[in-house]
Formats: structure tokens, C-alpha cells, sequence
């Protein structure tokens, strides 16, 4: 198993958001990697967990990364933060990532899950994408 490819295939993704057009113009630049302290806006979106599995085989090192990218709102309804998953996962669903480690096999929508956090009035959508890559080291 290798986990050299992680640092590269979610810098690729991160760029792919930045640079969406679709996502940009719901959220303008509000796609982190971590939320920033202060004033956030009231929509945005920011990478999430990930779960590694290994997908080597005898003719190289590779690995299934299952990512959460997220979408968070204050914005009343549900309307708003789908329409940014829409943008998210039509930026990412089957795009062709150049990585600066390895190579992106695959990266496909897997599901999402739509919720509300009552307590803090926010709706939250996670959409899970599955990477497959292949790490040439």
C-alpha cells in the first residue's frame, strides 16, 4: 500500500474547486482546507475526512482513497448548499486530475449525505468521492 499519493491527489482536488467556475460562482474563493477563524460566509465548502484502502497488486503500489468534500450553510432550506454539491460534484465526478505524485486512475461520486445541525442553524451536505491511484515510487 502506498499513502504517497494523499498530499497530491487533495492539493488536485482543491485546485479543481478553486478553479470551477460553478463552484466559484456560488461560493467565490470559500473552498478550504480548514475553515478560517473570523467571519466565514454563509456558504462555503471545505475538504473533509478521508479513508485510505490499499488497491496495490503485483504490478504496482496503488490505493482507493474515499474523500469527503462538504458543503456548509446558514442559508434557511436546502436549496442553496445543493446547489453548491451540484457544482462540487460536477467539478470532480470523473475529472482528470494531474497529480504532482502518481497518477489519478479514477475518481468517481459516491454518495452524500444531507443533514441539519439544529443547534448551530446550519445545513450540511457530504459527498463522498472515490479516487483510485496508482503511486509510480
Amino acid at each position: 500500500m502506498s499513502y504517497g499519493v494523499a498530499v497530491a491527489l487533495q492539493s488536485a482536488i482543491y485546485q479543481a474547486l478553486v478553479a470551477d467556475a460553478g463552484v466559484s460562482t456560488l461560493v467565490g474563493a470559500a473552498v478550504y482546507d480548514e475553515v478560517p477563524g473570523g467571519v466565514i460566509p454563509a456558504t462555503y465548502v471545505t475538504l473533509g475526512p478521508e479513508v485510505v484502502v490499499d488497491q496495490s497488486d503485483k504490478t504496482g503500489t496503488g490505493a482507493e482513497h474515499r474523500v469527503t468534500v462538504s458543503v456548509v450553510s446558514e442559508v434557511a432550506g436546502f436549496a442553496t448548499a445543493k446547489a453548491v454539491a451540484v457544482a462540487v460534484s460536477d467539478a470532480l465526478h470523473n475529472a482528470d486530475l494531474i497529480l504532482t505524485r502518481g497518477t489519478l486512475v479514477a475518481l468517481r461520486f459516491d454518495r452524500a449525505v444531507a443533514s441539519r445541525e439544529e443547534a448551530a442553524n446550519l445545513r450540511r451536505i457530504d459527498l463522498r468521492f472515490v479516487a483510485r491511484v496508482e503511486d509510480g515510487i
